[in-house]
């Protein structure tokens, strides 16, 4: 029995309108709305809720503003249900459903856990050549004209305690650590073989609790490009990337969300098995990223943007020698 992975998120946010167009422009399936709420979906059915901050029906929020609310793992079965059940029913905000049982963790997140509702899909993915291996013959790689996410793949939180938070995930859940920040960070999977992480804490010298991105995944590094200069064009603001993370290595994209806090787009993330060993690193840039742009790529012109080329409407292949 393990949790397969986020099936569902619900943010508290100040301006419906606003971040219905943003989600939208994102990538997402918008399936209902209403003046309270809205629900869209990834490509696997993965959910997002937007809902008013205000709404009674959501947990209490655990810093000011906009931000995530609950985030709802999957199961595979009843017994599932009954096993974790068990384990979270001394725990603060217990409660219980036909289809959803749910507490909230040291940090006062709302932490849902349902028979996941997520669907199987079936992906093209061109291969990358290797120098080794060639996964790609007679075939170009794409070129992406926006993305289309496939799921939440992970979720990253502001703690007040990480080591409390930790023992939290691992004992009620079984999550298994993939690599630390000892005493600052930790990374978390859902189970012994799977992606790099499906949760990080991150405890910040001065302690708090908040949100700090949800990241979604798409197929490929070109889609991560794509999705990520469409959403510039849009008018849509980076806040970091695209990048590469050296520890899970991924590639990345961040982008400032209404919905509170950030968003990403990543792809080619490692994947872990029960023979994994956790490192250890000190936080510092170089371990954040191998290497990231700084204000993102134009989307019309394909340059860095704000950077001194970005203007330039010429070229360098119409360029006369000098």
């Amino acid at each position: 029995m393990s949790v397969l992975g986020i099936d569902e998120i619900t943010f508290g946010v100040e301006d419906l309108a606003l971040c219905q167009q943003f989600f939208s422009d994102w990538g997402l399936t918008l399936l209902s709305q209403s003046d309270t709420e809205q629900v869209f979906e990834t490509l696997n059915g993965c959910r997002v809720v937007i809902k008013h901050k205000d709404d009674p029906s959501l947990p209490p929020a655990f810093e000011e503003g906009p931000t995530l609310r609950e985030v709802v793992w999957g199961v595979e079965s009843d017994d599932d249900m009954d096993l974790y059940a068990g384990r979270m029913v001394t725990k603060p905000g217990f409660f219980s459903t036909t289809e959803r049982v749910g507490c909230l963790d040291p940090n006062g997140m709302g932490v849902r856990l349902q028979k996941s509702r997520k669907r199987a899909v079936t992906l093209e993915c061109v291969g990358h050549n290797t120098w080794g291996e060639r996964g790609r013959i007679n075939t170009p790689s794409p070129v992406y004209d926006k993305a289309t996410p496939i799921e939440v793949g992970h979720v990253v939180f502001f703690v007040k305690d990480v080591n409390a938070c930790e023992a939290f995930y691992r004992d009620t859940f079984g999550f298994v650590i993939s690599d630390r920040y000892p005493n600052k960070g930790a990374f978390m999977r859902c189970s012994e073989e799977g992606s790099h992480h499906n949760i990080f804490l991150l405890q910040p010298p001065e302690p708090r609790a908040g949100l700090n991105h949800v990241a979604f995944t798409v197929r490929d590094l070109h889609e991560v490009f794509g999705g990520g200069m469409n959403v510039s064009r849009l008018g849509w603001d980076t806040e970091l990337g695209p990048g590469r993370h050296p520890i899970s290595s991924a590639f990345f994209w961040y982008f400032r969300n209404p919905a509170g806090a950030l968003v990403e787009y990543y792809a080619d993330e490692d994947l872990l098995t029960a023979e994994w060993q956790p490192r250890e690193f000190e936080p510092g840039p170089t371990v954040f990223a191998e290497w990231a742009i700084s204000g993102g790529i134009d989307g019309n012109t394909r340059r860095q943007a704000n950077g001194p080329q970005a203007a330039s409407k010429t070229f360098i292949t119409a360029r006369e020698k000098s």
